[in-house]
């Protein structure tokens, strides 16, 4: 049945209530369990569905990009109670749907005609009191297990999450690159879907569509404030319509199974009433989800494309590393030391990587920026042999929509080798590249292993830092690396000598590191704006 289904009885809470943040609908939840406790009534058991349901499909998208497993244990924890209230609300609005569709006009026309009274007019229908009797025994059965589901809810634990929980959903600000990148994702699943839907016209098609519409609007409502503001209306419309389509199947397949037609008579003409309320629910649909017009062109319109997808993909890469690196200050500054040394380099001509990059082609600029960004979230598990964890960490994650499956792959491999063991062509690890990506692995992986010696920094907060300042330049035999703060008498030259050494394999030359010089100029300059201030 349907979801917090609001067409008949139950207030529509997520109409006239306002869109609360996460610590609110925990709240919340605590407070319709008592009400509902008080004998399972529709509304309250619509209402607790509807708080429970926000919390989960906030949890949904916050794990898409918070790997903390307390948004999983969350879920769980409201799972049962969620599915045991989901069937007793589904024999609630199957009775109403009863209750709408049980007299047949032709036996409330003769009742008109004899003057009989027309008060109990299912009475008149032995099929709707057939469905009506099976619909009350069930839902005596679903009130006991709910009520079960409920005394076992483990409220402590739940307001234990309404602290913790709501502070690590507030790091990502609504309406940002990041979840436009997430509903993007649900737009493209429930699309598929919908093509899916037209082309096969089954029950199951229909309402697997609705699953994913479900998705793809929790998703907006939750985290795009904007675009709920314009597009909520329609996807609540269309949400409600299909799950109506999905009320009238399982009607029917409960009338079917329980044997509830005396004659064929009555089956269909049954048959025909579900029919028609089924063939008015999808044509609304198509009047507004097929053609030129349709609204998934309208959405699709609002969400990243080309550049800017594969921007809200590095954004998403980003926040994924930010909430496991403990500490990520250094590896943004290691992803500017990187990208600095990676154009120096190419503008000089040392890489192989100079050609653009094909539409088939991984970008080497981004995977380096990728992997910089992410090379120590595998401290979240421990720092002995991070690197390895990261490889492994960085290969598990679902691949961000526009990026290749060859990219995140090259990802994994640079962040592998940031330190530790060099990379062996002949690995295991570097076997698993496309013949073509190994060249460019041990390319982005020597730029990295330099990039994280030259900070020095590391682990010393984030206080009054300026931006990392590099340069490279091509002498004679050899490339000339100037950095900000770099000192030969400093105790971590030994560490920044040690990891230029891939890149020297690579390159071919030797790498000298010397400290980076203010020009004359550049110095006067920064007096006089000192003394402008002044």
């Amino acid at each position: 049945m349907v979801e917090g289904n609001t067409t008949f009885g139950a207030k529509a809470a997520e109409v006239s209530k306002p869109k609360l943040g996460l610590r609110a609908w925990m709240e919340r939840v605590l407070v319709e369990c008592d009400r509902a406790a008080a004998g399972f009534e529709a509304d309250a058991v619509h209402d607790l569905r509807v708080a429970l349901r926000r919390c989960r499909s906030l949890a949904d998208g916050l794990m898409a990009i918070d790997p903390d497993p307390s948004w999983k244990q969350m879920k769980k924890a409201g799972k049962k109670l969620f599915q045991a209230l989901g069937e007793l609300r589904d024999m609630q609005v199957m009775q109403e749907w009863i209750e709408k569709l049980g007299v047949a006009p032709t036996l409330a026309q003769r009742a008109r005609k004899d003057g009989a009274p027309t008060d109990d007019p299912i009475s008149g229908d032995p099929v709707a009191v057939k469905l009506l009797g099976h619909v009350h025994a069930r839902e005596a059965e679903c009130k006991q297990r709910a009520f079960k589901n409920l005394h076992q809810f483990d409220r402590k634990q739940w307001r234990e999450w309404t602290k913790t929980l709501p502070r690590r959903a507030s790091r990502v600000r609504p309406g940002s690159v990041v979840y436009l990148h997430l509903a993007l994702e649900k737009w493209t699943a429930a699309y598929d879907l919908h093509k899916h839907a037209l082309r096969t016209r089954s029950q199951v098609g229909w309402h697997q569509l609705r699953i994913g519409i479900k998705r793809f609007r929790y998703t907006v409502e939750n985290f795009l404030p904007r675009q709920h503001a314009l597009w909520g209306n329609d996807l609540k419309e269309l949400q409600d319509l299909l799950g109506e389509v999905h009320d009238l199947d399982v009607l029917w397949a409960t009338a079917v199974e329980i044997i509830a037609f005396p004659d064929v008579e009555s089956r269909n003409r049954w048959r025909e009433k579900l029919n028609v309320e089924r063939a008015k629910r999808i044509e609304r649909y198509r009047e507004k989800m097929v053609g030129r017009e349709s609204l998934w062109r309208v959405w699709r319109a609002e969400l990243p494309s080309g550049l800017q997808l594969r921007r809200a993909a590095m954004s998403r890469l980003r926040v994924w590393a930010g909430y496991l690196d403990p500490d990520f200050s250094h590896s943004q500054r290691v992803t500017q030391l990187a990208l600095l040394l990676y154009d120096g380099l190419k503008n000089a001509g040392l890489l192989t990587t100079n050609a653009a990059p094909s539409n088939l082609d991984p970008d080497p600029r981004a995977v380096l920026q990728a992997a910089a960004l992410m090379h120590d979230v595998g401290k979240a598990k421990g720092a002995e042999n991070h690197q390895k964890k990261s490889y492994r960490m960085i290969r598990g994650l679902a691949r961000p929509l526009g990026w290749s499956a060859r990219e995140l792959e090259l990802t994994a491999v640079v962040a592998r080798y940031h330190r530790g063991a060099l990379p062996r062509p002949r690995g295991k690890i570097m076997q698993r590249l496309e013949l073509t990506d190994r060249p460019v692995a041990m390319e982005l992986a020597g730029v990295l292993r330099l990039a994280n010696a030259l900070d020095k920094r590391r682990g010393k907060g984030t206080e009054n830092e300026s931006t990392p300042r590099l340069e490279v330049s091509l002498q004679d035999r050899f490339v000339l690396v100037r950095t900000a703060g770099y000192s030969a008498l400093d105790r971590s030259a030994e560490d920044v000598a040690a990891a230029r050494h891939l890149l020297e394999t690579v390159l071919r030359r030797p790498v000298l590191v010397r400290a980076l010089r203010t020009s004359a100029a550049s110095g006067k300059f920064a007096r006089r704006a000192v003394e402008t201030k002044s």
